[in-house]
C-alpha cells in the first residue's frame, strides 16, 4: 500500500476544501496545490480536479440544501463533497464513505467543527433525495455546463453550432501527448520504443504520439535524454507553421516573444539551426525555459523582459520570424486546468485582448521585410482569435495573411471542424494566424 492510500480520506477532503477556498479567493490551482503537504498532494490534486469539473452543479445543489449561504469554509466543504457525490456512477468512493469522511473532516476542522452536524444533515439529505435534487438543478446553466454563466454565453455567441461540444470537451480528461524530438528520431521510431516498454500509443500529427493512458514522465523511454517532451498536438503546430518555407541567407533569427515554459522554443530549435531569442516577463519562468532547453540539449538566448517594452531588450536587428504566443484566457486548455473557468472574470477577456493587440503592434516593426509573425493563443474566444486578426490587418497594410489554421476547437470524443486543417484526433483549443511582411 502506498503512502497516498494509507492517508485517511478525511485529511484529503480537508486539503481539497482548502484548495477550493484558495481558488475562490483568486489563487491558481497550481499555486494552491503547491501549498499542500507532499504526501497528500497526489490524492488532493485528483480530488480537486474532480471538484473543479463539477463545481457548478455542486454550488447549485448546495443552494437547495442550504439556501442561507453558510460560512465560506463550510460552503467549500459542502461543495467539495457534493461535487464528488452527485454523479454516483462516476464517484471515486461509495456514498456513505464520502459522507462519513466529509463529516469527519468537518469535526477535525476548527472553522467547521461547530457546524459538523449541519454538514452531516445536508449530505445525508442529499443521499436520500439525490435524484430529485439533481433534476431540480438540470435547468440551471451553470449547473448543467459547469462553467460560469458569462463563459457559457460567450461560447454560445462565438460558436452557435459547436458551443455544446466545446463546453462538454472541457470537462473531459485530456490525453497525454508527446512531441518527438526530430533530432532524435521520428514518431514511428519512438512508438517502437514505447511498445517495447509496454506503453500503448499511436501517432498524432507530424511530430506527436498520444498515449492510451497517462504515465509518469520518468517511465518514458529517453525522457531524461531529451527524446520527447509533453506537448498537446495543437501546440505542436506552432514551430512548423512559422518555419515552413522560411529562408534566410545569413541564418535565421527567431524571437519567441512569450516563451515560458519553453516548449515552443525547444520545438523551434529541434526543427532548425536558428538563433533563437526567448523572452518572458517573469525571471522565475525564464528558469523553466533554461531547464527545458538543458534537458533537450538545446541553446537559446533567454531574456527576462516585457516583450512590449521593445527599447529595454531589442538591440536593433530585425528578426526573420517572431512567435507571439500571447497571454490569453487559456479557455482552450480548461480540460488540463479546470480551475481556469472559476478564476477568470468576464472583464478579463477585453483586458487580455488589449494586451494581445499591444504586443502585435509593438513586435510587428521587428519583423524584417519578407519575414513572418505567427500569432497564437490557447483560447476558444473569438476576441482573442479572428477578431484580433481583423483589427491587426486593418492597421497594417504590409501584413499578408498566409495559410494558417485559424481557430482549432477542442473536440473531446466528438468531431468538430472549425478549419479544414484541424489536427486529427483529440486536441486543445488554439488559434493561429500567420502573417508575412511585404518586402520594402
Amino acid at each position: 500500500m502506498n503512502e497516498e492510500q494509507r492517508l485517511p480520506l478525511w485529511r484529503q477532503l480537508q486539503a481539497t476544501t482548502h484548495v477550493l477556498q484558495a481558488i475562490r479567493q483568486g489563487q491558481s490551482g497550481t499555486a494552491a496545490l503547491a501549498g499542500v503537504a507532499p504526501a497528500l498532494r497526489p490524492g488532493v490534486q485528483a480530488l480537486s480536479f474532480e471538484v473543479w469539473r463539477s463545481l457548478g452543479r455542486a454550488q447549485a445543489l448546495r443552494k437547495l440544501l442550504a439556501p442561507r449561504h453558510p460560512p465560506a469554509p463550510v460552503d467549500a466543504l459542502l461543495c467539495t463533497a457534493l461535487a464528488l457525490l452527485w454523479r454516483a456512477q462516476d464517484a471515486s468512493y461509495d456514498d456513505h464513505t464520502l459522507v462519513n469522511q466529509a463529516v469527519e473532516a468537518a469535526k477535525r476542522s476548527p472553522a467547521i467543527k461547530p457546524q459538523a452536524a449541519f454538514v452531516n444533515a445536508c449530505l445525508r439529505r442529499f443521499l436520500r433525495e439525490r435524484e430529485a435534487l439533481v433534476r431540480q438543478t438540470d435547468g440551471e446553466t451553470v449547473a448543467r455546463w459547469n462553467h460560469p454563466a458569462w463563459w457559457v454565453e460567450q461560447v454560445q455567441s462565438d460558436w452557435p453550432k459547436h458551443w455544446q461540444t466545446i463546453l462538454a470537451a472541457a470537462d473531459q480528461h485530456a490525453p497525454m501527448v508527446l512531441r518527438v524530438n526530430a533530432r532524435h528520431g521520428t514518431p514511428s521510431q519512438y512508438l517502437e520504443k514505447l511498445h517495447a516498454a509496454g506503453i500503448d500509443a499511436h501517432e498524432i500529427g507530424a511530430f506527436g504520439v498520444q498515449l492510451s493512458s497517462a504515465c509518469a514522465v520518468h517511465q518514458l523511454p529517453g525522457f531524461s535524454e531529451g527524446w520527447v517532451s509533453v506537448q498537446d498536438s495543437a501546440a505542436q503546430l506552432a514551430a512548423p507553421l512559422l518555419l515552413s518555407g522560411l529562408k534566410s541567407t545569413g541564418g535565421l533569427r527567431v524571437l519567441d516573444a512569450c516563451a515560458a515554459p519553453g516548449g515552443k522554443t525547444a520545438h523551434l530549435l529541434e526543427l532548425s539551426d536558428a538563433a533563437v531569442t526567448a523572452l518572458d516577463v517573469d525571471p522565475l519562468r525564464c528558469e523553466l525555459i533554461h531547464q527545458t532547453l538543458q534537458r533537450l540539449g538545446l541553446q537559446a538566448q533567454v531574456l527576462a523582459a516585457d516583450a512590449a517594452n521593445v527599447a529595454a531588450w531589442w538591440e536593433g536587428t530585425p528578426f526573420d520570424a517572431i512567435l507571439l504566443d500571447a497571454p490569453c484566457s487559456a479557455s482552450g486548455i480548461v480540460r488540463r486546468h479546470p480551475d481556469i473557468r472559476w478564476l477568470r472574470r468576464q472583464t478579463d477577456i477585453a483586458q487580455l485582448a488589449a494586451t494581445q493587440a499591444r504586443l502585435l503592434h509593438r513586435l510587428w516593426p521587428l519583423v524584417k521585410p519578407g519575414g513572418r509573425l505567427l500569432y497564437c493563443t490557447c483560447s476558444v474566444f473569438r476576441a482573442e482569435g479572428d477578431q484580433q486578426l481583423t483589427a491587426f490587418q486593418a492597421h497594417h497594410s504590409d501584413a499578408k495573411m498566409l495559410a494558417s489554421p485559424g481557430h482549432l476547437l477542442p473536440q473531446g470524443d466528438h468531431q468538430v471542424t472549425a478549419a479544414t486543417d484541424n489536427p486529427s484526433g483529440d486536441h486543445d483549443g488554439f488559434y493561429y494566424a500567420l502573417f508575412e511582411k511585404s518586402a520594402a
